[in-house]
């Protein structure tokens, strides 16, 4: 599906498109596939610091810092991702291995991992903010590109936005498998709009519908 702008909507300001950034928004940024927590936005409060461990190609390692580099350009409430050196500076571990190394780091990851050629987990505090994670490329089973589909899904998703949608098959959060490397422009502005300084943590369903018309409304 390809979306387009149509013309202003009367009643409220916002155009067909601007609602549908909002419910798919909604889709994949409220709550998490698994663990039963509330729908609710999460967010980092403070920047991501990215240590990367195993035995990531060069090429895989240029396209993490392309997509550091789209993800901080989207950014615009101060939160950016920086890729350091010292694991013990880091709060965030992108492993990129096989999946018994992995297995061998997070042990609780056996399942998952057996089963899925890239993961991420991220932990939130009680004001749910995330504070840390990990993630993992399988370079054994998965090929150049699809390692490259799998770190720009797998690391997207753990900036809060954790659900897949089958909404829209270019889509990084698309739901069936593909081997996407780009963001489609709704992505871009799902992650710009998370990342937008009105979008607090812990809003439902209702209330960041209030904020991002709003903010949508306000850039018009």
């Amino acid at each position: 599906m390809v979306l387009s702008c149509s013309q202003r909507d009367d009643h409220d300001g916002l155009n067909s498109y601007d609602k549908s950034v909002i419910r798919y928004f909604k889709e994949v940024a409220l709550g998490f596939e698994f663990g039963g927590s509330t729908d609710v936005t999460r967010k980092w409060r403070f920047n991501m610091k990215l240590f990367v461990g195993g035995e990531p190609a060069p090429d895989l390692i240029n396209e993490l810092n392309d997509i550091v580099s789209e993800i901080n350009a989207l950014s615009t409430d101060g939160f950016q991702i920086e890729i350091v050196d010292d694991p013990s500076l880091s709060n965030f571990y992108a492993y990129f291995g096989t999946a018994s190394d992995y297995v061998n780091i997070y042990p609780d990851q056996a399942a998952a991992a057996e089963e899925n050629w890239g993961l991420f987990k991220v932990n939130f505090n009680a004001d749910d903010e995330l504070i840390n994670g990990h993630m993992f490329v399988d370079i054994n089973r998965a090929d150049a590109i699809e390692q490259k589909h799998l770190l720009r899904e797998e690391l997207t998703q753990s900036l809060g936005l954790a659900r897949d949608s089958p909404r829209y098959s270019d889509s990084i959060f698309q739901s069936s498998w593909t081997t996407t490397t780009t963001y489609s422009k709704i992505d871009r502005d799902v992650i710009r709009l998370l990342y937008h300084p009105d979008v607090s943590v812990g809003l439902d369903n209702d209330q960041v519908e209030i904020v991002l018309r709003n903010i949508l409304s306000s850039e018009k």
